[in-house]
């Protein structure tokens, strides 16, 4: 083979390998993710009482591990992991903020309600601070999962900026399977047993307080 021929066909191999290498990392960056949601609380006690009072709730504070829209796991107390292959929709507290909205406003007895990002002139801020938000493993390594959400929820009074009611909601699920669908079933669970108790807390203590 001549001398130009080999140049030529060696240009050919190192193009056809670098094109194989560029489909390959093409590939694992166009890999489907599965995004998933959650839903809000729809049902409340029909004896709630009705509150004239603008809520507004703020983006909920969260630690680093959970301040993300990966799906935090806990192996054991002291560390944190991720399921691979799959997030929510948005970082988690953003999710949870949505979700609380969309809840106080289906109690239909709140006046009004937003976020704090739309500038809403509020009679009352609920401050939450989303403490746990992750499945963990209870016994053995290989054990079945188990969903805790834990909400910290304070109500701030406006103009005066005084925190009038502060109050905890923990639940803890355990998941149907290791199945990522039943996994996020078991959030959803949590997330709306910890929401429908703090939502019906709020609106009770501003009635109270005079909303």
């Amino acid at each position: 083979m001549k001398p130009g021929s080999r140049l030529c066909l060696a240009a050919v191999v190192a193009l056809c390998l670098t094109g194989c290498a560029g489909l390959s990392t093409l590939s694992q960056v166009t890999k489907s993710t599965a995004l998933y949601d959650l839903t809000p609380k729809s049902t409340y006690d029909p004896d709630l009482s009705a509150i004239q009072a603008q809520l507004v709730v703020e983006e909920p504070t969260a630690a680093g591990a959970v301040n993300t829209d990966r799906i935090a796991v806990r192996p054991n107390p002291y560390e944190v992991a991720y399921f691979p292959e799959v997030r929510w929709v948005d970082r988690t507290p953003l999710l949870v903020q949505t979700m609380l909205v969309e809840s106080f406003e289906n109690t239909g007895k709140v006046t009004a309600v937003g976020r704090q990002a739309i500038g809403l002139n509020s009679d009352f801020t609920l401050v939450t601070d989303l403490r746990e938000f992750q499945a963990v493993i209870e016994g053995a390594e290989d054990g079945p999962f188990t969903v805790v959400v834990h909400l910290n929820m304070k109500i701030v009074q406006e103009p005066r900026g005084v925190i009038v009611a502060s109050q905890s909601f923990v639940q803890k699920i355990p998941a149907a399977s290791d199945d990522m669908n039943h996994v996020v079933a078991a959030f959803d669970r949590a997330l709306g047993k910890a929401m429908g108790d703090a939502v019906e807390w709020s609106v009770r203590q501003i009635a109270v307080i005079g909303g």
